[in-house]
């Protein structure tokens, strides 16, 4: 979704990880053996999606929340559904704009685009470190939005390549009989595709082409 607004992803040819080892910056083991870099390595994420602006797939999002009850369930760390407008935003795998102590992780603050380094602590004292879920870690609020799939009447799934576990299965959890689109210019990794409307679109070019026809409707 973030990537029509100029943020990189992290698995598509060209994407994040060629150019930084995982293990070295999204990974506990990472953070012990060396966490300056990967202070660095999320300062540099944070500051390009605080100048980034949201696209049109965003808004159409948002605009959608103004005559349906909207969840969006988002693998995403950065704010740009919120910034659009969208009020009902579930963050897998956390928030760049937001850093927590290291030593309690519900102390958690809102930074926007500034930087941390070491040194800066929490008011409990702990270190602060990017409030994002790395590799290894439990994806706190899986459990929430399992509860969000099962209530769906339509499910729009867009942007991802459905090959990240456990978010991808929460596919699994909604009606099968409920309507399901994806937007995505790749063919997804899901084995009843059939069932399936799949746009092969951009996120800013499918998105707001599907909330028109929804809102028709």
């Amino acid at each position: 979704m973030s990537a029509d607004s100029g943020l990189q992803t992290f698995r598509d040819s060209g994407g994040l990880w060629e150019g930084y080892d995982v293990q070295e910056v999204a990974t506990t083991r990472g953070w012990k053996k060396n966490p300056e870099k990967v202070l660095q390595f999320y300062n540099e994420r944070r500051k390009q999606a605080h100048n980034a602006e949201p696209h049109a797939g965003h808004r159409a999002l948002a605009k959608l929340e103004e005559k349906h009850d909207v969840h969006i369930i988002t693998q995403n760390v950065d704010n740009l559904h919120e910034r659009a407008g969208s009020t009902n935003v579930t963050h897998l795998h956390g928030e760049l704009s937001k850093v927590r102590s290291v030593t309690n992780r519900s102390l958690i603050q809102d930074i926007g685009g500034d930087r941390i380094e070491m040194g800066d602590t929490a008011s409990d004292g702990g270190q602060l470190r990017p409030h994002v879920v790395w590799f290894g870690e439990t994806v706190p609020n899986m459990e929430k939005a399992a509860k969000v799939l099962p209530q769906a009447d339509i499910l729009i799934v867009i942007g991802t390549s459905l090959v990240v576990y456990p978010a991808a299965g929460l596919i699994d959890y909604a009606p099968k009989h409920i309507p399901k689109y994806i937007i995505d210019p790749q063919s997804p990794e899901i084995s009843d595709i059939s069932t399936w409307t799949h746009m092969e679109k951009r996120a800013a070019k499918g998105t707001p082409e599907l909330i028109n026809q929804l809102l028709k409707n």
